[in-house]
């Protein structure tokens, strides 16, 4: 038998003597290399007990070591469950309750308190000066190790939801799962081994694990692992490099840099956005200041990616492109699909789509169909050729006075409006209507008032949409990968009194 992701990833790289990863203080990784040391950190987890299905819980810094764990957890047949760096020791609880991991991974600082919380699981620890304990556990073993025997529907990965309603839900992804994604990936966005990518998200969520890494494994090409972003480490590496993969502040950041200039990313050939809306205006100055027409493509923890611009062809701002190949989206009103340019619930069928949420049959078949359809969540509609735009997200929809209001609809208008740097519009109970609409509202200097703002807005759209207040803020609240978090603003301005 063969080890599925293994196999089409690693194993092809293992006499490969290019650069795989090139590191902050300089230190260089070739692909073989890379084999090596995951063949290493596969016999420490086999030492510490690690057999087929067993949840490894990684919450640990960005180094090459964490990168090779995850390779080594492929081999052993193990099943990986990064966690954001960020979460508290009462955010970890949860996940380690609920998943149940045989060895848990962490910073030597929390080495304490993940001890406490882990019950019988084992802890080990990985530092960015190499004296962690599992490196330690790596170093002189065997860089060879008989791979595990996984199947392509055997779980590789478990990945927790944000959790941004109700609790956090653990995604089942499959080796087949992510190789598939990867496999279209690499092909549509045309990566290949003479690539070289500026690595600058974390390593704890789909993006910047699946997306970015499994793309660049199955090419071949190299990867500049820096610890987080930094805009002038970006653009230091620029002349350099061929390919970014951001989020949309990376390249709001970047703008903000005088030197980002069409001369200084003449080498890259594509630059790369996901993981939350990016505005039209972003797209529009990224293209007049270096000549580059940012990628914006969509996807989910449940499903990887899902949408993609197109590499050749028209990418236009406000939209996430067309399905993936062998992916099939439908927007659907009541499990129905919907005519182009209706609004409907996005859904999503192909062998991206996961095997369900871990310890929850109930929510499994809530959110995924017997006809192998994944419900999003997501509000989007199609146009005739195809091309998807999402207008938000379903538990974002407000109703007031018995009208559906998509926020998405009033955020175009007040972003488009001179002084206003971003916005997020959600909704407040309100005792006659439903809901009211309040817009949160981020300005680009102090002269505009929210009257300012309302007598713009007065003219573009339907009264019942217009916002009933205007909180101006200095920045919006966001997760880690530039998600807005309406849940906070919701929460936050619950009490605002509205006429």
């Amino acid at each position: 038998m063969t080890n599925t992701l293994y196999d089409a990833l690693i194993a092809p790289h293992a006499e490969n003597p290019a650069i795989f990863l090139d590191l902050d203080d300089g230190t260089r990784w070739s692909y073989s290399h890379y084999v090596k040391r995951t063949a290493q950190l596969a016999h420490a987890l086999r030492a510490a007990g690690i057999v087929p299905g067993d949840r490894i819980v990684v919450q640990a810094p960005k180094l090459a070591d964490t990168i090779a764990l995850y390779g080594a957890a492929v081999q052993t047949g193990a099943i990986y469950l990064p966690l954001n760096t960020a979460y508290t020791q009462s955010e970890v609880r949860y996940f380690i309750e609920d998943a149940a991991p045989k060895l848990i991974i962490c910073d030597p600082a929390s080495l304490a308190e993940m001890t406490a919380l882990g019950a019988s699981a084992q802890v080990m620890t990985l530092a960015a000066n190499g004296k962690g304990t599992l490196s330690i556990a790596g170093d002189g073993q065997p860089t060879q190790f008989d791979t595990v025997p996984r199947s392509p529907d055997d779980l590789a990965a478990l990945l927790y939801t944000s959790g941004t309603t109700g609790r956090s839900k653990g995604a089942m992804l499959s080796h087949k799962n992510l190789l598939s994604n990867a496999i279209t990936l690499t092909d549509l966005w045309q990566i290949t081994k003479r690539d070289r990518l500026i690595h600058a998200l974390p390593i704890f969520h789909t993006h910047g694990l699946f997306v970015a890494l499994n793309t660049a494994l199955l090419a071949g090409a190299q990867v500049r692992l820096m610890a987080s972003f930094d805009a002038e480490g970006v653009l230091a590496e620029m002349p350099k490099s061929t390919m970014l993969m951001g989020v949309p502040t990376f390249y709001t950041r970047l703008l903000d840099d005088a030197r980002l200039t069409g001369d200084l990313a003449t080498n890259m050939r594509l630059f790369i956005s996901g993981s939350a809306p990016l505005l039209a205006e972003t797209h529009t100055a990224f293209e007049a200041r270096t000549g580059h027409r940012i990628l914006e493509r969509y996807g989910m923890t449940e499903t990887n990616m899902i949408t993609s611009n197109p590499y050749d062809g028209d990418r236009i701002a406000g939209t996430v492109g067309y399905p993936l190949p062998d992916t099939e989206v439908i927007i659907t009103t009541d499990g129905e699909a919907v005519k182009p340019g209706e609004i409907g619930v996005i859904e999503v069928r192909g062998e991206n789509v996961f095997q369900g949420y871990w310890n929850m049959p109930e929510k499994t078949a809530e959110e995924l169909r017997e006809s192998g359809f994944f419900i999003t969540g997501d509000l989007g509609l199609a146009s005739e050729d195809g091309r998807i735009s999402i207008v938000g997200r379903q538990k974002d929809l407000i109703i007031s006075g018995g009208y559906n209001i998509y926020p998405k609809e009033i955020e175009d208008v007040l972003n488009d409006i001179n002084g206003v740097k971003e916005s997020a519009v959600f909704g407040v109970p309100h005792p006659d209507f439903g809901e009211s609409v309040i817009a949160a509202v981020v300005l680009d200097g102090p002269t505009m008032t929210d009257m300012d703002i309302a007598a713009q807005v007065t003219s573009e759209l339907a009264r019942f949409k217009q916002p009933r207040s205007y909180v101006i803020m200095e920045s919006l609240p966001r997760n880690t990968m530039g998600k807005v978090q309406k849940n906070v603003l919701r929460e936050t301005f619950k009490d605002i009194k509205t006429d």
